[in-house]
């Protein structure tokens, strides 16, 4: 029964998350918080890996949770099992609307109709990906404690190193260094503090 939850759980986000791996971080923060598969942290440790590994990062994420909730639920083979199924739910929808519309994009390519549509797309796929990048910025440098009291504190060391990569990678001469060696250098300094 996971294994279908998972699929569907996927899918679902494979369906609406339009404009790519950051536009899904709002679908999953919802799916963590009604699923309990992963937690707030979880999800920011799992979009440092996805984004410093090989692969679209939606896929990557899929995967990893897949694999980790397949694992509590059937063992290592539920874990391939977990991921194989995450992964086929979040890619269904998108080759299926590809496969739909393809025949029928290049008769209608010159639509006014289609072009408003992918024009309306854009701003709903910026104000995803807006919100996912602020949502995840917040977690990582401020941590929210009690609804009530509304009392928060900043994570001065992770604060200290997100704004000296900035400064790095703007005004000084390592802004030639391609951003890889920005990425490693942040996950060694932050592995290093454990940030």
């Amino acid at each position: 029964m996971i294994f279908l939850q998972l699929f569907f759980e996927f899918a679902r986000v494979g369906l609406f998350a339009v404009g790519g791996g950051l536009a899904t971080i709002p679908f999953l923060q919802d799916m963590g918080a009604r699923t309990g598969w992963f937690t707030d942290v979880d999800l920011t440790t799992m979009i440092a890996v996805s984004e410093s590994t090989p692969g679209p990062m939606g896929v990557n994420m899929a995967t990893y949770v897949g694999f980790q909730t397949g694992s509590l639920a059937g063992g290592p083979l539920g874990g391939a099992a977990g991921a194989v199924l995450a992964t086929l739910g979040l890619i269904t929808p998108s080759i299926i609307i590809i496969i739909a519309i393809a025949g029928f994009l290049q008769k209608f390519r010159q639509s006014k109709t289609v072009d408003a549509v992918f024009q309306g797309l854009r701003p709903a796929s910026t104000a995803l990906i807006a919100a996912a990048g602020l949502s995840v910025a917040l977690s990582v440098l401020f941590t929210f404690q009690g609804a009530e009291s509304c009392v928060f504190s900043v994570h001065w060391p992770a604060l200290i190193l997100a704004v000296a990569v900035f400064v790095c990678m703007r005004y000084t001469p390592l802004k030639k260094l391609h951003p890889v060696a920005f990425i490693a250098a942040a996950a060694v300094i932050g592995a290093v503090l454990q940030l």
